[in-house]
């Protein structure tokens, strides 16, 4: 009988899509549709702070560096070829085996084409596919683009001797997810990782790896996240009829109608959880009409909710299920609505009793749902996702580096679970 050997692979992703399931050979993926508080200092700041005034790590300049490196390649969801042209560059100078997953349809402006970097330590053999450990972040970024600082100073090169571990480093992706992506890069790179990485198929079979483990990175202050809230984006469109606003009787105002049925939707309980709390709603646009002194005959909102109840197949549609029984109580009369659910998901549960970490349940969705397969998921990462997509988006040094240490027990513990 063969030994059973653990593989490591390292994904750096901007094109996953539901129901998604890696293969190591090209392959095409569809984009994935999806106040500023430091983190409060604790116990292991302090030991941070004792540690590294005697001895910083090993790897602090060439994990900076590295960091500075993504930060400074814009990659505003859309155009990440360059990133992931440079990651590619980075990953093979490491020692490691790189393939590139690139989209069919590419950008027309000349730019790199938009691809997955897929990753392992060490030389392709040929050996088994199964069980591998998957390590993996994103690395698009919301817009705008926003240029890397320390302490708020624009640098070219970063002087090492400047550096504690409270110094404090933003710019657009320095969080989310870039952060991630520099930390597993580190994680994986020793020789005692590499080690663990003594076989990989031959990739000419297309072959589809059943995973082991997948340790997802993302903004969790790193904590190990329990799991998050589902999501799903509904669009709710009113009819009326137009007419004369000096006669409002003699029309159908779909703007006042949206606007009832809207506020039925906030005010009604859609479900909750003990695990993650109740389900919310955003309307984050609303529409309709064509001027002030007209009876608006047509109104739509959007509105993305956070889904709390059922499981990751389920709860999306109850959640569906419970709008539609509130909005049948919104009177229309002469009017309409019209509830259209887009394709969404319910809670994701993640592993998180692992020795060592502290907990949390995260609101925002990840791509923990979009890989299929019977594999463990974990999700971890340094800095605060209440910064991620703001103007100050930022974290400290000590972030980055206590996640190169989280990264490195969460891979020992799913390599050895």
């Amino acid at each position: 009988m063969r030994p059973t050997t653990y593989q490591l692979l390292l994904l750096c992703s901007s094109l996953w899509h539901h129901g998604a399931a890696l293969s190591v050979p090209d392959g095409q993926q569809q984009p994935l549709v999806h106040p500023s508080v430091p983190p409060n200092r604790n116990d292991a700041d302090d030991a941070h702070d004792a540690h590294d005034a005697h001895d910083p790590p090993s790897y602090r300049a060439e994990l900076l560096n590295l960091h500075k490196q993504l930060v400074d390649v814009p990659s505003i969801s859309g155009s990440e070829g360059p990133v992931a042209a440079l990651l590619d560059q980075i990953l093979r100078s490491h020692g490691y085996t790189v393939k590139l997953q690139c989209l069919a349809q590419q950008p027309q402006d000349g730019q790199p084409p938009r691809c997955n970097v897929v990753a392992w330590p060490g030389p392709n053999t040929n050996g088994s596919l199964d069980n591998h450990v998957l390590v993996t972040s994103h690395i698009d970024v919301v817009p705008p683009y926003i240029p890397y600082r320390l302490n708020g100073t624009a640098v070219g090169h970063i002087d090492m001797r400047a550096i504690t571990p409270d110094t404090r480093i933003t710019g657009r992706g320095t969080v989310d997810a870039k952060a991630s992506v520099a930390a597993q890069i580190i994680a994986t790179s020793g020789e005692g990782m590499k080690s663990f990485s003594t076989s990989l198929s031959n990739t000419t079979t297309n072959p589809r790896p059943r995973l082991r483990a997948a340790i997802f990175g993302e903004p969790t202050d790193n904590r190990l996240a329990c799991g998050h809230k589902g999501i799903a984006t509904v669009t709710l469109r009113a009819a009326g009829r137009a007419g004369h606003s000096g006669y409002p009787a003699r029309g159908v105002s779909a703007t006042a109608l949206l606007v009832r049925a809207l506020g039925r939707i906030l005010d009604a309980d859609l479900g909750r959880s003990a695990r993650f709390g109740n389900t919310t709603v955003n309307v984050g646009w609303v529409g309709g009409g064509v001027a002030a002194n007209v009876i608006a005959a047509q109104a739509s909102a959007r509105a993305a909710i956070r889904v709390a109840v059922g499981d990751v197949r389920t709860g999306a549609g109850m959640v569906e299920g419970r709008l539609r029984e509130v909005l049948a109580g919104v009177e229309v009369g002469e009017g309409g609505l019209e509830l259209v659910m887009e394709a969404g998901y319910g809670p994701v549960e993640c592993k998180c009793d692992v020795d060592g970490f502290d907990t949390m349940v995260a609101n925002y969705g990840t791509d923990v749902p979009n890989l299929e397969g019977d594999h463990v998921s974990y999700l971890y990462g340094p800095g605060s996702i209440l910064v991620a997509h703001g103007d100050d988006e930022g974290l400290r040094v000590r972030d980055l580096e206590d996640a190169v240490e989280g990264y490195k027990k969460l891979i020992k513990h799913a390599l050895e679970g």
